[in-house]
């Protein structure tokens, strides 16, 4: 079976081409079949490459100098994307050159890029950012949107489940994911008019068999790592603040830790005594673990890597990739689409204002991204 290309924006992220290569060669220990389009300086990589010889052999370089700067714009970044790493690997996935792109880059930049390049898919009217994010229970939950909508009514809530869905499925291995929708409480009485009616619109849906979910209610912030669900849906603004107050809380509890254990002669014989369980501790909050959001709802997969990702957790994001297309991830969600079809998605009835218009998708115009980084 001869498997589609991964494009890999090899100057992406905060060390570059180095740990992109390193990492594309270890996830190609794990998917061999696959081959890369390594897109950076020529030189550079070459270089990379001497020590990953086996990478070399299913690699193609495409030459490129240019690169989108980590604070740069979306609205410039946007006009380069012909002439930056960055855009040369999404769009080898507009021209079908690969079937993946993976940039560890700007990610206001790279939603941009892709949103232009690959359009949405049809029945979805904008993209999110979903990542996976560690649990108390063996399987990791998946969180979406993470920034690329500040503002979500409750057909694109509705639409979020239908993907997160999907790739729950793919990445987790579950029939019918549990989807819930992240809120302030969880009475049916609570949170926005746009959460009610997804909510409303969910609960018929999942009841009458039309979708390959569950749909359990809503749930707090503090419940998004029990485990409790697999699928959590929110507007990219609320998703945003969740993810960062996570991922504070995280590094916090590890620094608190660390501080305890060197704090005196006793804490670090305690700390000999316990290493095992803080070095599992440690693990299950690593990143690097837990590496690649994915922007759902395009005509093509593109994994967004953290900035400051390992080699590790870059073999990780392009794992990430992999998976998806070996299990073709938007067929599975045109599937469920028209499976729960388009009167399903009906604006009409809803209370909410935004949840009232019909008539085509929003433009771009109409899309409100956020430019800052949001990945797990």
């Amino acid at each position: 079976m001869t498997l589609p290309r991964i494009a890999v924006d090899a100057m992406g992220g905060d060390e570059g081409v180095r740990v992109m290569v390193e990492g594309a060669a270890i996830a190609r220990r794990s998917h061999d079949g696959f081959k890369f389009l390594l897109v950076g300086d020529r030189p550079r990589i070459e270089r990379a490459l001497e020590n990953h010889p086996g990478l070399g052999g299913a690699s193609e370089i495409l030459h490129c100098e240019d690169v989108i700067k980590g604070d740069e714009q979306p609205s410039k970044a946007i006009r380069r994307a012909r002439t930056t790493s960055m855009g040369l690997a999404v769009n080898a996935v507009k021209q079908g050159k690969a079937g993946a792109a993976v940039s560890a880059g700007n990610t206001g930049a790279l939603m941009a890029m892709s949103k232009i390049a690959l359009r949405t898919m049809p029945g979805i009217d904008r993209p999110a950012l979903a990542a996976l994010l560690p649990t108390l229970e063996p399987h990791d939950v998946v969180m979406l949107d993470l920034g690329a909508n500040t503002e979500a009514d409750a057909r694109n809530l509705v639409q979020f489940a239908i993907m997160g869905a999907a790739y729950a499925r793919i990445v987790g291995g579950f029939d019918k994911p549990s989807v819930r929708l992240l809120n302030i409480g969880t009475e049916e009485i609570k949170g926005t008019d746009a959460l009610r009616d997804a909510a409303t619109q969910l609960s018929q849906a999942s009841g009458n068999g039309g979708l390959e979910l569950n749909f359990d209610g809503f749930v707090e912030s503090d419940k998004i790592n029990r485990g409790e669900t697999h699928v959590v849906v929110t507007d990219g603004f609320s998703g945003n603040i969740a993810l960062k107050a996570i991922e504070g809380s995280a590094r916090f509890v590890t620094d608190l830790l660390k501080q305890a254990f060197t704090s005196s002669l006793r804490s670090k014989i305690g700390f000999l005594v316990s290493r095992p369980a803080t070095e599992l501790l440690r693990h299950h909050l690593d990143p690097n673990n837990h590496n690649g959001a994915v922007f759902l709802g395009l005509n093509g997969v593109v994994v967004k890597s953290h900035g400051s990702a390992t080699a590790k957790g870059v073999a990780h994001a392009v794992n990430v990739a992999a998976r998806l297309l070996e299990n073709d991830l938007t067929k599975r969600i045109a599937q469920d689409l028209a499976e729960l079809g388009e009167d399903a998605l009906s604006r009409n009835g809803s209370r909410s204002g935004g949840a009232r218009r019909s008539g085509p998708s929003p433009t771009p115009k109409d899309q409100k991204p956020t430019e800052g980084e949001a990945t797990a």
